[in-house]
């Protein structure tokens, strides 16, 4: 049995070094001229290299992306790119091109192949070919459901399989849209969307009777607008499957995001029971800014849309993330205003959750005590104490303040 593997987005080091705290065992990262990843993509060689030193002393792994549809004038860039690559050694390459493909494997045969889910691969003949062109795992689209999953694993059992458990859906037929390219010129199978699914539209009749337009208008309805996917209570499902990679959406959400779902998610790999279940479930949805949840296409072939707002807020709101710790207090990078008296939650690794209500606030520069620390541009470092018997917190864990302390 191969072991189960829990991966997250990096939109840059910081997340990365979150996930892996909070239980990712490895992690998806990318340079914009190549991965589906432009505008909110942080890295660079130097910093891919620092990232893959970062996980290999930490027994962890990185994958990069090359998962563009590409153009010729990125097959000219990329020989160059993949002998960088395969000098510093990512773990595997995460690739929809065929033409991609071949470049890769020319310049280094040895490379692990992950077939990006952009390549849509739905069914079990599909995978068997992958497999012998020397791709060692899948990443199924998003639209395969249970039973093809069953399916495709028992015709190619040597092939490894992921799926997308946690995330942003898109409205197209995994992620192939044209929409943003029509509408803004930027190209999201370059990297590059601006999601204008998400945006707020109205039909409007033509000069002729039987001619609509859809033009994007306020006071509308967000009909193109997906819910967000969340697979956490079928996990052994999936795992029964033949699933042996989770994947995580989200490279371009915060360190917050980052802890909640990857902690949530590692916690539930090990739950005993549906109550386990069913609260971690709770907390993705009290906690974190979403669309709505649906189980997608893996319960059934209909996806689920949310057209009546671009987004659900939610009654919680982040607000620090530690940066020293002793027994007694913690320091934390405030993110937005805490203020004495807040109700905050301490998220530590293994979801395990420390209530919090300061009588105190601490500048951490000067020692002044303050009633309240704030975020934004000038960010403060503030101090607070912790509960007698407290677990130990490391650096890195986030706080969230219930919002006017509902």
């Amino acid at each position: 049995m191969k072991k189960l593997e829990l991966l997250a987005p990096a939109g840059n080091l910081e997340k990365m070094k979150t996930a892996f705290l909070y239980g990712a065992d490895a992690v998806y990262l990318g340079l914009p001229d190549f991965s589906l990843r432009v505008r909110i993509n942080d890295f660079t060689l130097a910093q891919i290299e620092e990232a893959i030193k970062y996980a290999h002393e930490r027994q962890k792994k990185v994958y990069v992306t090359i998962n563009i549809f590409a153009h010729q004038e990125h097959l000219k860039k990329l020989p160059v790119y993949v002998k960088k690559l395969k000098k510093i050694g990512p773990d595997a390459l995460i690739i929809s091109d065929p033409g991609v493909l071949q470049v890769v494997k020319s310049v280094w045969p040895s490379a692990e192949i992950h077939l990006s889910t952009q390549a849509n691969c739905t069914n079990a003949a599909a995978a068997k070919f992958w497999h012998s062109a020397g791709v060692t795992r899948v990443i199924l689209g998003r639209e395969v459901t249970l039973s093809e999953i069953k399916e495709i694993h028992k015709s190619v059992p040597k092939l490894e399989l992921e799926y997308f458990v946690h995330g942003a859906m898109c409205m197209a037929y995994s992620g192939r849209c044209f929409l943003s390219k029509e509408m803004l010129g930027r190209s999201a199978n370059l990297g590059d969307c601006a999601q204008p699914c998400r945006f707020e539209y109205a039909i409007k009749a033509k000069n002729h009777e039987d001619e609509f337009e859809l033009v994007s208008e306020e006071h509308g309805s967000y009909l193109l607008n997906s819910k967000d996917l969340c697979l956490i209570k079928y996990l052994g499902e999936l795992k029964a499957a033949g699933i042996t990679s989770f994947k995580i959406e989200g490279r371009a959400k915060s360190v917050y995001y980052q802890a909640l779902v990857c902690g949530a998610y590692r916690r539930a790999l090990a739950a005993k029971d549906a109550k386990e279940l069913n609260f971690l479930a709770k907390e993705l949805k009290e906690k974190l800014v979403n669309r709505g949840y649906t189980t997608g296409f893996l319960l059934s072939e209909k996806a689920a849309q949310n057209t009546e707002r671009s987004h659900s807020q939610s009654a919680w709101e982040f607000c620090g993330q530690v940066v020293a710790s002793t027994k007694e207090e913690i320091s934390f990078k405030v993110h937005n205003t805490v203020k004495v008296g807040d109700h905050l939650e301490l998220i530590l690794p293994g979801y395990d959750i420390i209530k919090l209500q300061p009588k105190a606030l601490f500048a951490a520069k000067t020692g002044e005590e303050i009633t309240e620390a704030h975020g934004g541009g000038g960010s403060q470092v503030a101090t607070l104490a912790l509960p007698k018997n407290c677990p130990s917190v490391p650096v890195g864990a986030v706080l969230c303040r219930l919002k006017d302390n509902l």
